[in-house]
């Protein structure tokens, strides 16, 4: 009899062995809870009041703050993501000249539970000028140039497609009544390595009359009396015209504000196609969409 109780008592403890030994483990995340109150911030760096996008770097300091956030996808707007655990990061953007981005941000929660905040942004980025343009247009530190009112072809236009005056070249010394033979312009190299220019007009600008709605003007071609002085920071980067090393440089600069370097055309960007100590000749495409040429040179 005791034999039996003891045989029956080991087959319920084998049974109940096995039955907790086919049990499946459970496992519990918690509760699934959505990132809250989100917050964010992007600062670009060296914002001020001549900068309002920046001081050329492209640098960033993004910050999202999120209650319940595990962690943070970062979509910076230039193609890139980024998974930033902390949700503050220092981001360099890449893209040369002014460009908008917009930051999207994802938090994450438990569970892969999301919310997502977005926030636009305008970065500049200054492009690394070329040693020699650097040195020729300001000897290193500051450099006055003038029309080569001297020189034929010292303003022109050719189609858009060309890279010389071939419709209309100016004979030396023949566009003295338009007013631009005394002006002035200062391009000066910054402590970053960068060119600021300073047109002074001499109190008037002369205006193509295809280019006068571009400055809010109306009339008829001549010379207006447009404010030109202040400083302001040129945008470079490489050309992005279908020029060629053997009739170009392959640089361009873009001039913030009313675009102007010497002839008001209708454009704020120029392509350098040749430039030495003494003498350079733009080019750019004017407010008819033709190609409009200007030389100048250093002021003696």
């Amino acid at each position: 009899m005791n034999q039996r109780i003891i045989k029956n008592s080991l087959y319920i403890l084998l049974l109940t062995l096995g039955i907790s030994s086919c049990k499946k483990t459970e496992y519990t995340f918690g509760s699934l809870t959505s990132p809250s109150d989100m917050t964010l911030t992007a600062t670009v760096a060296g914002v001020d009041a001549n900068n309002p996008n920046g001081n050329g770097t492209g640098n960033v300091s993004i910050t999202t703050i999120a209650k319940s956030a595990i962690t943070y996808k970062i979509d910076f707007g230039d193609g890139k993501v980024q998974m930033v655990p902390s949700g503050t990061i220092s981001y360099k953007y890449g893209i040369p000249g002014t460009n908008e981005y917009t930051i999207t941000v994802s938090a994450v929660g438990t569970g892969g539970i999301t919310s997502v905040i977005s926030k636009k942004i305008k970065v500049f980025v200054a492009f690394t000028i070329p040693t020699d343009i650097l040195q020729n247009l300001t000897n290193g530190s500051s450099r006055v140039w003038i029309c080569d009112n001297n020189a034929d072809g010292h303003f022109g236009v050719g189609p858009s497609d060309a890279f010389a005056p071939i419709w209309y070249s100016a004979p030396a010394n023949t566009r003295a009544a338009d007013g631009f033979y005394d002006d002035e312009i200062t391009f000066t190299k910054t402590a970053t390595s960068q060119i600021t220019m300073n047109l002074d007009n001499k109190g008037q600008t002369f205006v193509l009359g295809a280019a006068l709605s571009y400055y809010g003007l109306t009339g008829a071609e001549g010379k207006f009396p447009l404010v030109t002085t202040g400083v302001k920071n040129l945008i470079f980067q490489d050309a992005t015209s279908a020029s060629t090393s053997s009739n170009s440089t392959r640089i361009q600069f873009s001039v913030p504000g009313n675009g102007l370097v010497l002839i008001g055309l209708g454009s704020a960007t120029y392509e350098i196609l040749s430039l030495t100590s003494t003498t350079m000749n733009l080019r750019t495409i004017g407010a008819d969409g033709n190609s409009w040429y200007q030389k100048l040179k250093v002021k003696p």
